[in-house]
């Protein structure tokens, strides 16, 4: 059987959904076809104008009739999705698609966005749920889960250590000797980075000699804001507990998890914008990280409580500062959900045990 992953985020797109598609044709089985159609060189979409998706039905029309294509695996419910719906039509192929959370919110937020979201799923083979916060959302939008499975992302092992690297990033980020927050995402509001600094200020308030750096990797809208509001609740000498370093390597991002003493991403639920999974919580946990993460969306799926790491309510800052003390204050208890968690992603968070989840799945 041929299959073709249908997609508009893929290498060397950076993202969750990007390497979810990318360790997915990475590790799809050998004795199996899988090709790739994505927008890497903007050919699936028009920029400007209505129907933006028009591109897409022709290059999916003759993608599957050149390769004879027998099952498309559709990466974006919209605008993708419509153009799979209208080309089922006309040609003989089976095809399931794939949801990660935001992407069937924002598709079923209005009268016509649901209607065309209930046909394409209604008429997909199967539907894969990247966690099962979305499972739940998509089975009560079509009062059915039959259809549906649950396939969480998966990690690669830890491995790409540089002591090096490591005393470069400590001297040069005044890291000797304090604790160490670490957080990595893009700076907007839903990842919780401003409730952290909140945090922290309740934490320095209450004990003014607490000794603690905060490490925030990552651009975005927010970075003005939380600069800002770090200067409004620490003051003229902010920057000496927060540190927004911006965007990092490969490398950077492994030793920053090296280094940290606590991984930490309060994510939370605005108006249906909310944490699909959170590849990083385990990616944490690979280095052996305890992590604090929000209660909110897909995150419960990656973060098990008080197993893996400890999960907030997002908006309460006295949760979020309580759970920072715990761990910062508690190495014994840190390591040992550090080492729980390393272990369960070993175990279930395999990349290639994933994809054979999905592969299994869709030959059902």
């Amino acid at each position: 059987m041929k299959f073709l992953l249908f997609t508009l985020e893929y290498f060397p797109f950076k993202g969750g959904i990007s390497n979810y598609y990318t360790n997915l044709s990475y590790y799809w089985p050998k004795s199996s076809q899988l090709f790739i159609l994505n927008n890497n060189n903007n050919e699936l979409l028009y920029r400007r104008g209505i129907f933006k998706w028009r591109p897409a039905i022709f290059k999916l029309y003759h993608f599957i009739k050149k390769n004879k294509i027998d099952h498309v695996i559709v990466g974006h419910i919209l605008p993708l999705g419509i153009a799979v719906l209208i080309v089922s039509k006309l040609l003989k192929f089976k095809y399931s698609v794939v949801l990660h959370g935001m992407d069937l919110t924002y598709a079923t937020r209005n009268r016509r966005k649901r209607f065309i979201s209930r046909l394409i799923l209604k008429r997909a083979d199967k539907i894969i749920s990247a966690n099962s916060y979305t499972a739940v959302l998509c089975s009560n939008f079509l009062r059915s889960g039959q259809k549906i499975i649950v396939v969480n992302p998966g990690a690669k092992d830890f491995s790409d250590f540089n002591e090096e690297r490591n005393i470069e990033i400590r001297v040069k980020n005044n890291l000797n000797g304090h604790k160490i927050l670490f957080s990595l995402g893009r700076l907007v509001r839903r990842k919780g980075f401003d409730m952290v600094i909140l945090a922290i200020k309740k934490i320095l308030q209450d004990q003014p000699d607490y000794d603690l750096i905060y490490l925030v990797a990552g651009k975005g809208p927010d970075e003005k804001y939380l600069k800002n509001l770090a200067e409004k609740e620490l003051g003229a000498n902010w920057s000496k507990y927060i540190k927004l370093i911006g965007e990092i390597s490969e490398g950077e991002k492994w030793s920053l998890f090296s280094l940290c003493d606590v991984f930490i991403m309060p994510s939370r639920n605005i108006a249906g914008d909310f944490e699909g999974f959170g590849i990083v919580y385990i990616e944490a946990n690979l280095a052996g990280k305890a992590v604090i993460a929000g209660n909110s969306g897909g995150i419960p799926d990656a973060v098990e409580n008080n197993v893996n790491g400890i999960l907030v309510d997002p908006e309460n800052i006295d949760d979020i500062a309580g759970a920072i003390l715990k761990l910062l204050d508690n190495e014994e208890l840190r390591k040992k959900i550090g080492e729980r968690g390393r272990n369960r992603v070993l175990n279930d968070f395999n990349w290639r045990d994933k994809v054979s989840d999905i592969y299994n799945f869709l030959n059902k």
